[in-house]
């Protein structure tokens, strides 16, 4: 048994199919059916129970999957170990970002990329539960996130928290120089970030629900750039964190913080707990925890 065979029952396991896994694995299924049929005539024992078109786990093949997992990182590990000491820090850094993303993530790029030259950049913007999936899936290392998110399989780094603002074409007459109040934005037609039930579109909802008020909701907009323009035409007024306001301070919008108790927002970086994180993605986790303020770490 090698270790290819071992990426090809953890894919089985996680995918519970052998469809699925074959299509993960980019190969037919019949060879990945043929592999898991050596492996269990080697092993001596059925790892699956065939449940109609579900693959289960048996007792065995549980057993199994923890050290075939422990096995394949510290494999992964060793290789990209040595590749470092014949190359230096180099690969790609595959990184997902939130559609409203943390402004601390493009500092810490750019800081990181003066100090590691050759790593190149995979970096792919969705939505929060979209990444997760892409970090499940493999296909990212790591992910910054708008909390919550569920995280038992990843560990999580989190980042600064941010105060929401009420942004519009127009001042508001209800509203003084230290902000506004949800109670007061219980009327206002809102062009909300993000997209109906993900991501900051939910987050902002939740807080409205937190403070028990039923807001006036004209839509959504995925599209940051389209929303602040038509915020800016008067199309509708919106709710946006702090990094919005940062990353686009050229709009110009009358600008309220919202005042009541918790109106922020929090994000994190995020990555799959059985997972070997590359050494360029290793570096920029530890990169990220020197430029939070020593409270978060």
């Amino acid at each position: 048994m090698d270790i290819k065979q071992c990426r090809y029952f953890i894919a089985i396991a996680e995918e519970r199919q052998i469809t699925a896994a074959a299509r993960r694995l980019h190969m037919a299924q019949p060879p990945l059916s043929q592999q898991l049929k050596l492996m269990e005539d080697e092993l001596g024992v059925a790892l699956f129970e065939r449940k109609g078109r579900s693959m289960e786990l048996t007792q065995a093949g549980r057993s199994f999957y923890d050290y075939a997992v422990t096995m394949t990182k510290y494999m992964e590990e060793a290789v990209m170990e040595m590749q470092s000491f014949r190359y230096g820090i180099r690969g790609k850094l595959s990184l997902g970002i939130n559609t409203i993303s943390d402004r601390l993530i493009p500092q810490a790029l750019q800081q990181f990329r003066t100090t590691h030259p050759q790593v190149t950049y995979k970096i792919q913007q969705n939505e929060s539960a979209q990444l997760c999936q892409l970090l499940g899936e493999g296909k990212i290392e790591l992910a910054c996130v708008r909390m919550p998110v569920h995280t038992e399989q990843y560990e999580v780094l989190h980042l600064p928290q941010e105060a929401l603002f009420y942004i519009s074409s127009t001042p508001l007459k209800s509203a003084d120089e230290s902000g506004i109040y949800f109670q007061k934005l219980a009327d206002i037609p809102l062009l909300l970030p993000s997209t109906e039930g993900l991501g900051m579109f939910e987050l902002i909802l939740q807080k409205f629900r937190e403070h028990h008020v039923n807001p006036s909701i004209a839509g959504e907009c995925s599209d940051i750039n389209m929303l602040l323009e038509l915020v800016r035409l008067g199309f509708a007024s919106s709710i946006v964190p702090h990094t919005v306001l940062q990353l686009y301070h050229e709009h110009p919008f009358h600008v309220y913080r919202i005042q009541d108790a918790q109106s922020t927002v929090d994000s994190a970086l995020v990555w799959h707990r059985n997972r070997h994180l590359s050494k360029p993605a290793q570096h920029f986790v530890q990169l990220v925890q020197e430029l939070l303020p020593s409270r978060l770490v």
